[in-house]
């Protein structure tokens, strides 16, 4: 049944008619030629194979498509060119440039004349008559009306996928009297798996013919003894499976636009035509520009839903927690709130179960049937929140509750089985129109042992039971917005229930659910960073040193707000380590003048970060990138109790504004007005950068005297290995073989890793060590074993631990170096420093 699946459409070995193919090595000689070369570039595909391009194509055309390499940016990326000769005294072509693997891939069409087309007047029109509609359905049904207008196709529908894979048509523009397939739906089989892949790749697909001849691309293989992968390729031939499957709707060329959210694919534009239709490349180029257009507008208004959901969520919350500070324990303590909760989501009944008390509202189960569900979540969801629009599908017996709860949003609210408060909504019969019979049976076809696709596609209405309606994103964003809200309401309760025991225990909960959500957000922030940090890096060793650096910034935030017990952290002592860890010797023309300011934990974070792009873009571009420059950072508390803090660079290199803004001018212009609501203002003066941060007085809290101008520490002293014998011991694998290689850059000579108590005992006992690091917590037990055993010997060694200088150590190891968690090689050499050179 995943034969389709499985079809390799990506590299089929041939193109669509409609234009000419070349593969290009690194040194500019040709790889590969469409079969159709003779007939656009005046030779044949064998004669090209091996020859320089210089000797194919005209000089100004190459110096064109280098041009366009020079501003590519990305793995998928795709620059064109309208309107080149490829040729002296040629005709025109519209050419498109790629990289597949090593190979350039340069494709071109015949330019089509197209005076009526104005591309970027006409998108623009599009989308602000798109923009106009106030509904999301009159919203599909104008964009449809524009691209069909845009692109002359007889059909084109707004096709979205539905959470099981299947599709449907939720807006049509149609050619009178060839029928509607408006609300028709299409099961998740008619689009496979690696279509949909590329789909998420490639904003456009044209199919202009099914019925013409497909040039091969020769040779079938290349120089990596592998086919050409045309993934990005505008003329990629088109799966025979595909064609069969179009032939039988009666399509004769057709059109996809994808409709992406968050980077995956919620649906197409999907565009039909009952004869041979080719769309000119300015103008597919002006209907994909629509449809990223359509998208980020469409992801604009659902997160606009979801954000009110999630406020709604928000308001509750508050209402909640004082009503059950000062109510009696139970659950009758929220019953008051459980109407608001049932109109939250939409649903028609919930139920609130904690400690074998129940409360409801709404179309309830009975007490058994509510025994069955909590055993059932027990058994296949627990501590996660479970949801689902068809029950019966999970839990068989759910069928005789259908009329109550056909679906569900479970919410689980302790660790102790059977603890839930559970949103139901009942059954909703309703007809589904299917584009053919979903079911119809399997036969072979002519292509061989696979499946064939569907020969039918009349209207097939199936009556749907048992079901109900789908959850919302909006709906389940604004349960888990209330899922941290329900789990505290809980423990409150609990508290006046139960004894100091009972207390303890739940606080404990409160806390592995606080630090989850706190792992996830550090985990998002972190993808985050590595995927805004990679557009601007020229290699991967660039890349590793920008994303390593921010990294180790909010890693140098979190520890100064930890050692003050996740309170207010010194804004001096902030600038000073992000200085330290990256000035070195140029500490003394970094100058800090203002009084004692402490910031709360949610914006020391966000300044280190800020303060780490100014630190590090001084360093390798401004003042402190030479001998001559200084930078003087003042800041002051204004009237409200806000900071106001300048950043001045003098004496360095001219300055002149960047042509574009990387991810780093991002965070030091958006991240404060974005995160706490102040303010950021950046000049790219010709005396040096000069840039203003306003925080404001909710994150500030003012410190002790202390007095208010300092030149920076002057430059540390760091330490290197000589050629020495290391031991490492450490129990993650990933981060021991990182560390390794930090340790041999800095010169170890010989690295011996050792992953529990036991084998770092024995790695000393083999062969003594010069120099030791030790990770505190090794899972089940500590490396205080093998502490003792080196203080015993006198070989120096350093701790390492996720703890920082927090860790609890036994008096006698009080005094031992700590390094944080992640470990950077400026914190290794820093402990060198510490412990003096070894042996």
């Amino acid at each position: 049944m995943t034969n389709c699946d499985r079809e390799p459409i990506h590299v089929l070995g041939a193109i669509q008619p409609f234009g000419v193919l070349l593969g290009v090595t690194r040194q500019w000689t040709i790889a590969h030629a469409s079969d159709n070369a003779l007939a656009f570039l005046g030779r044949p595909a064998e004669d090209l194979i091996g020859e320089a391009l210089t000797q194919v194509l005209d000089g100004h055309a190459i110096h064109e498509i280098r041009g366009r390499l020079q501003i590519m940016r990305g793995a998928d990326a795709v620059e064109r060119v309208f309107n080149l000769p490829l040729q002296a005294g040629g005709e025109p072509f519209d050419v498109a440039v790629h990289y597949s693997g090593d190979l350039l891939v340069i494709e071109a069409e015949p330019s089509r004349t197209d005076s009526s087309l104005e591309a970027a007047s006409a998108v623009r029109s599009m989308a602000n008559r798109v923009a106009e509609r106030k509904s999301l359905d009159d919203l599909f049904h104008e964009a449809a009306r524009q691209v069909r207008a845009l692109t002359e196709f007889d059909r084109v529908m707004v096709y979205r996928f539905d959470q099981d894979g299947a599709g449907e048509v939720v807006a049509e523009s149609v050619r009178p009297g060839i029928g509607s397939f408006l609300g028709q739906r299409y099961p998740a089989s008619d689009i496979p798996q690696q279509a949909r892949a590329l789909y998420e790749r490639n904003w456009l697909r044209i199919i202009a013919d099914v019925d013409a001849e497909t040039p091969a691309v020769r040779p079938a293989l290349g120089p990596s003894g592998g086919p050409l992968d045309l993934s990005m390729s505008m003329l990629r031939a088109v799966s025979p499976v595909h064609i069969e499957y179009l032939r039988n709707m009666g399509v004769a060329a057709s059109l996809s636009i994808s409709i992406l959210r968050q980077g995956r694919l919620w649906g197409l534009f999907a565009c039909h035509h009952y004869s041979a239709h080719h769309v000119s490349y300015e103008r597919r180029t002006a209907a994909e520009l629509f449809g990223q257009i359509f998208s980020y507008m469409l992801e604009s208004r659902e997160q606009a839903a979801e954000a009110q959901h999630v406020q709604r969520a928000r308001n509750l919350h508050d209402r909640l927690l004082s009503a059950v500070a000062a109510g009696a324990p139970g659950p009758d303590s929220l019953s008051p709130f459980l109407g608001e909760l049932c109109g939250l989501t939409g649903c028609d009944g919930v139920a609130l179960r904690i400690a074998g008390r129940d409360a409801a509202h709404g179309q309830i189960l009975a007490p058994a049937e509510l025994d069955r569900l909590t055993a059932f979540l027990d058994e296949t969801s627990p501590g996660r929140i479970f949801h689902t629009h068809h029950l019966s599908a999970h839990l068989p017996v759910a069928a005789d509750w259908s009329a109550r709860a056909a679906g569900i949003i479970a919410v689980p609210l302790s660790r102790a089985p059977g603890d839930y408060l559970i949103f139901m909504r009942g059954e909703v019969q309703r007809e589904v129109t299917w584009g053919g019979d979903p079911n119809k049976a399997v036969t072979v076809g002519p292509l061989g042992a696979r499946l064939t696709p569907r020969e039918s596609f009349e209207a097939w209405k199936e009556t749907v039971r048992g079901q109900s309606r789908p959850w919302s994103p909006s709906e389940l964003a604004a349960v888990e917005s209330l899922r941290l809200t329900l789990l505290e309401v809980v423990m409150q309760l609990s508290d006046l229930a139960q004894a100091e025991q009972g207390r303890t225990q739940h606080r404990q909960e409160v806390l592995i659910a606080e630090l989850n959500h706190r792992v996830r957000n550090i985990l998002g922030l972190i993808r985050g960073l590595i995927s805004q940090s990679r557009d601007g890096a020229t290699s991967v060793h660039q890349f590793f040193e920008v994303v390593s650096g921010r990294v180790q910034a909010l890693a140098r935030a979190h520890d100064q707000i930890t050692q003050h017990q996740w309170g207010p952290g010194a804004l001096r002592d902030l600038i000073r380590s992000e200085a330290e860890a990256y000035l070195a010797a140029k500490m003394d023309r970094l100058v800090l003048e203002g009084p004692n300011v402490l910031l709360e934990p949610e914006a020391f974070s966000t300044l280190s970060l800020v303060i780490h792009e100014l630190v590090t873009n001084s360093a390798k571009y401004g003042a402190l990138c030479d001998g001559r420059g200084q930078v003087r950072v003042a800041w002051r508390l204004d009237p409200a109790g806000g900071l106001d803090l300048s950043w001045r660079e003098v004496g360095g290199p001219p300055v002149r504004a960047p042509t574009r803004r990387g991810f780093g001018s991002t965070i030091i212009e958006r991240s404060i007005p974005h995160e706490l609501g102040g303010e950021a203002k950046v000049r790219f003066e010709a005396s040096g950068l000069e840039v203003d941060l306003s925080v404001p007085g909710r994150f500030v809290v003012e410190g002790a005297a202390e007095p208010r101008v300092e030149g920076a520490s002057s430059a540390r002293s760091y330490s290197t290995f000589g050629p020495r014998n290391v031991l490492l011991v450490e129990d993650n694998m990933i981060i021991a073989l990182d560390l390794e290689g930090v340790l041999i850059k800095l010169g170890a000579g010989k690295v011996t890793l050792a992953s529990t108590v036991a084998a770092g005992l024995e790695a000393i006992a083999e062969a003594r060590p010069d120099f030791a690091i030790l990770d505190l917590n090794l899972g089940a037990e500590t490396s205080l074993p093998v502490a003792q055993t080196l203080k015993a010997q006198k070989i120096p060694f350093v701790f390492g631990t996720g703890f920082g200088d927090q860790a609890d150590l036994p008096a006698e190891l009080a005094g031992t170096p700590i390094i944080s968690k992640p470990y950077s090689e400026r914190a290794l050499r820093d402990a060198l420093a510490k412990v003096g050179q070894p042996g």
